[in-house]
């Protein structure tokens, strides 16, 4: 994979088969910063490099120093993303996470 943060998104977009305009639709930010991303003229804020890493199915961890997504680590990050954020989550976004936990999710 590749050795920076922008050829790392430029790649896992490739594999899932994203535009940059889709991956900025999916992350909530522009397809402006997504290329400035992409370039290494900026770098993103911890909470957009989050949605971007979820839209792109790795971790922050991975896409900013290009540390591999262990099968053992998957479950401590989902804990430590949900305990992070639940506080701003709605219930809807709760209740599917308990769906998926029990095994009806999407």
């Amino acid at each position: 994979m590749g050795e920076t943060l922008g050829e790392r998104i430029k790649e896992l977009s490739k594999n899932a088969n994203l535009s940059q305009k889709e991956l900025a639709e999916k992350a909530g930010v522009t397809e402006a910063a997504i290329s400035h991303y992409i370039k290494g003229d900026r770098s993103p804020r911890s909470a957009v490099m989050s949605r971007i890493a979820i839209a792109l199915g790795t971790t922050s961890d991975y896409l900013a120093q290009g540390i591999p997504v262990e099968k053992d680590n998957e479950l401590q990050y989902a804990k430590r993303l949900i305990a992070r954020n639940v506080t701003q989550m709605s219930y809807e976004e709760k209740k599917e996470i308990l769906e998926i936990l029990m095994g009806g999710g999407k």
